[in-house]
């Protein structure tokens, strides 16, 4: 479990936003490791964060990093359901988690926002 840095942007909610957007990113070199769009905004783990937000803002794109944990779970029933009961339990909100789940990989990525990081980290060292 780690902190890491998250774009968090605003994207216009019309077709081709997502395109032109993904379009700057690749224009310039910046690799997409992870990402969830949402309507009218994208959260997403990429190669550079602090250059991909100084281009996007030369792009008038609204975004700002965030602080967010990363987590590797094994790929395996109950994992996740552990994670986010023991975080509940304690009175941690989870603002929004997001992965991608492969049926034959043996560990998955999870990126969470939480009210309280360094609680959250603390629970699992």
């Amino acid at each position: 479990m780690e902190v890491i840095k998250e774009l968090y942007v605003i994207l216009d909610n019309r077709p081709g936003a997502l395109g032109d957007f993904s379009d700057v990113l690749a224009q310039n070199n910046i690799n997409i490791d992870t990402i969830a769009v949402f309507g009218d905004s994208a959260k997403l783990i990429v190669s550079d964060v602090e250059r991909a937000k100084r281009i996007l803002d030369e792009y008038k794109y609204t975004a700002e990093i965030r602080d967010v944990i990363r987590v590797a779970l094994e790929n395996k029933p109950g994992e996740l359901a552990y994670l986010t009961a023991r975080i509940g339990h304690v009175g941690i909100n989870i603002d929004y988690l997001y992965s991608s789940f492969q049926e034959n990989a043996k560990k998955v990525d999870v990126i969470l926002d939480v009210s309280d990081i360094e609680t959250t980290l603390s629970l699992f060292r």
